[in-house]
């Protein structure tokens, strides 16, 4: 069997060493610098020939060391650190994205837009992944954009023990008609009752909560979305969830991409508590708010690589 290897870009160091140090296995050491210009340079520092390689490289918006990275930048980085693996003659890349940037962009609904998502999907190929890792796509059917093997995991383990273990008289709630299915599997996990809010979207990045469908009183409403980004949702809800009698209204979501006005909204709204994973590195947001509590994701991605590598199945790790 040919050794594995770990290597990390810049954009969520903190989940990479966690990563390694739950798998017991160092990270392999890389240079990434910019020039003057902003190139991106990387250099590989051990040999990699004929080595099972796993890169771990979301593409969102990061900060490391006071300096603010891009989604492009993230994605880009990820596809020269590819470039240079396969280069250097790795038997097989895989790309750990904790967090898919372009996820969003993922259809044609109207006339002359792109389909990013599939873009994005055609670079990380022509670089030279061999295979991709990700974390609660916002559409899984993308999934389907790749021609190499794809495995996707689920935050929802996390989650729920965190639920199971800390909160009572829950219902799970959907901030839009769109995330029901998502609400339902975590009721069903759960075996408590799910809801939905009626919301009409104006814009992108603009919405407005209408009415609940079920009944939440007496409840601690948990509002569960993949990706939590300008909070602009999750406040409308939580507003409309008190209004309908909830006791209490927590927020839960895979990805915090946190961005513009929602560390302002979440201090200002009527959620208590906002569960969010590392797959994004989130250092910066944690010191401005206090309702974020960070649950790691670690364990399940050093479990999933370790299976990848040994090739076992990974639907265990949702049983």
């Amino acid at each position: 069997m040919s050794k594995l290897m770990l290597f990390s870009g810049s954009a969520n160091q903190p989940l990479a060493r966690e990563i390694s140090e739950n798998m017991g296995i160092a990270l392999s050491p890389i240079e990434i610098k910019k020039f003057s210009d902003q190139e991106i340079s990387v250099e590989i520092g051990v040999k990699v020939r004929g080595a099972d390689v796993f890169i771990i490289q979301p593409t969102s918006c990061s900060i490391v060391d006071n300096f603010s990275s891009s989604v492009n930048d993230n994605l880009m980085e990820l596809l020269i650190m590819i470039d240079a693996l396969r280069r250097a003659s790795a038997k097989r890349i895989t790309a750990v994205v904790t967090y898919y940037g372009y996820a969003r962009q993922d259809r044609k609904d109207r006339p002359r837009v792109p389909i990013t998502a599939k873009l994005v999907a055609n670079l990380l190929t022509a670089a030279g992944a061999r295979r991709v890792l990700f974390l609660d796509l916002h559409s899984p059917p993308i999934t389907g954009f790749y021609e190499i093997p794809v495995d996707h995991l689920y935050a929802s383990p996390v989650i729920i023990k965190y639920l199971q273990d800390n909160v009572r008289d829950i219902i799970m709630v959907s901030p839009d008609a769109g995330g029901a299915t998502r609400a339902r599997a975590y009721a069903e996990r759960l075996d408590v009752d799910y809801a939905i809010v009626d919301k009409r979207r104006k814009r992108a990045n603009v919405s407005e909560a209408m009415n609940v469908i079920g009944n939440v009183s007496g409840k601690r409403a948990v509002l569960i979305d993949d990706i939590v980004d300008t909070f602009g949702t999750m406040k409308g809800a939580a507003d409309i969830l008190m209004k309908h009698g909830a006791i209490e209204v927590l927020a839960a979501g895979t990805h915090g991409v946190l961005s513009g006005p929602a560390i302002e909204r979440l201090q200002n709204s009527q959620v208590t508590t906002l569960l969010l994973t590392n797959s994004i590195s989130l250092d910066e947001k944690l010191a401005q708010c206090d309702k974020i509590k960070i649950l790691s994701v670690a364990p399940l991605f050093a479990n999933a690589i370790t299976r990848i590598h040994e090739d076992d199945s990974l639907s265990a790790l949702f049983k």
